[in-house]
């Protein structure tokens, strides 16, 4: 069997990137891209490589950026533009293979096994990709490679990230000599919680996993216990295909409020709000849901409080009120009366529309006939255009949304 070759490319601080290449004023200043601190959504989603070096980093509080940084330029997002740029950077990735695999925004895979020969090794290609991106959208990139895409991901975050290069190849031959040392928390799919549990099983490094015995990781989380074995051992078949998003598992929609709703008559506006804007999604992609999630976070960091709790519908659906009614539902049974300070609901256990099992007790063609009437103006006129009646009132925030791609401004 043929060794694959796997390439990860990834943008260099891409927001912050982006809006430098379009600002040349801007090239030489510490820059940050952040949400709106006034409306409690000050998180650092881009730091460019000046800012980084006063010690700021992603997903920090705006505030704390500020502090180490008081002369950064602080800046808004564009995920309208990001996008664009994205689709852009998969165009040109396009060029050297055909499979192309977006795994982010700002992050794809590329399987060139069957480009070598006409465009030469992987790092040649490699390089080529770098000055390709560069030239056309003035972004660094770093490249991983790797024989799958576990090990070029690694690659890239732990090793071309840091090369002067940007270019890093992980393969067997360096395995034990480069990744093995590292902490077991920088394995790909290991988070804090995990890191823990591994810690206190006595295993620090990637290594220490790697040659643990495999009967106990089992015992301990079973098949996943095997995977992160096999992940430590730089082990992944998995391939690199171009319709990874195709088929969803499920469709949610979090918000993170503008200030603590502490009513339930606020708190039902948005989950209408929620509801309505989930099932538009799952229209537009043709599915129905057999199952709605209610997400709810408290709003006292020192007091953990909220819950994570769904239910099975009688029938699948992809209409608002369907899921909002078993979303106020949820929502009254685990409540517990504080203030709430983020909200998130999900329709999970898709299937597509175009097939579903009749009900006699429901008006389906009706909801049918309605949503379609409001897609339709919806998408002529914008989501702001056709509103609930409480999405007007000070709790609503239908209309500040729709000006935001995916919680951000466009």
């Amino acid at each position: 069997m043929t060794e694959r070759n796997i390439l990860l490319v990834d943008m260099e601080s891409f927001y912050a990137s982006v809006e430098k290449s379009t600002a040349p004023h801007l090239r030489n200043q510490p820059v940050i891209v952040s949400g709106d601190p006034e409306r409690r959504s000050g998180i650092v989603l881009a730091a460019c490589p000046i800012a980084k070096q006063f010690g700021v980093k992603n997903a920090e509080q705006l505030w704390e950026a500020q502090i180490k940084c008081p002369n950064a330029i602080i800046l808004r997002p564009h995920m309208q533009q990001y996008i664009n740029v994205s689709v852009m950077i998969t165009e040109l990735l396009e060029q050297y293979t055909d499979l192309v695999e977006p795994f982010s925004i700002d992050e794809q895979f590329l399987d060139i096994t069957g480009s070598t020969k006409l465009f030469g090794a992987p790092e040649v290609i490699a390089k080529k990709i770098q000055s390709s991106i560069r030239s056309k959208t003035g972004i660094y990139a770093r490249v991983g490679i790797g024989p799958n895409k576990v090990l070029a991901k690694m690659a890239c975050d732990h090793f071309a990230k840091k090369n002067t290069s940007g270019i890093y190849e992980l393969n067997f031959s360096n395995l034990k000599q480069d990744l093995w040392p590292l902490p077991v928390g920088k394995l790909f799919g290991v988070g804090k919680r995990m890191e823990k549990h591994l810690n206190r099983m006595g295993i620090s490094t990637i290594g220490g996993l790697a040659v643990h015995p495999i009967t106990l990781l089992k015992k301990r989380w079973g098949i996943n216990g095997e995977l992160l074995q096999r992940t430590a051992n730089g082990i992944d078949p998995s391939p690199v295909t171009v319709n990874t998003h195709d088929q969803q598992k499920a469709i949610g929609h979090n918000m993170t409020l503008p200030y603590d709703y502490s009513t339930f008559e606020d708190i039902k506006v948005i989950l209408l709000e929620l509801s309505e804007e989930v099932a538009r999604r799952a229209r537009f992609k043709h599915y129905i849901g057999h199952t709605v999630s209610v997400s709810i976070r408290g709003a006292d960091f020192n007091f953990i409080s909220g819950f994570h709790r769904q239910q099975k519908l009688d029938s699948p659906t992809h209409f608002g009120m369907d899921i909002f009614n078993a979303a106020v539902e949820l929502f009254q049974q685990h409540w517990d009366g504080q203030p709430v300070r983020s909200i998130g609901i999900t329709l999970s256990q898709l299937q597509s529309d175009r097939y579903y099992q009749l009900n006699l007790f429901e008006l389906h063609q009706k909801k049918e006939n309605l949503s379609k009437v409001f897609d339709e103006i919806h998408t002529k006129y914008g989501p702001a255009s056709l509103l609930h009646a409480s999405s007007l009132t000070k709790a609503g925030q239908a209309n500040h949304r729709a000006e935001k791609i995916g919680g951000h401004y466009k």
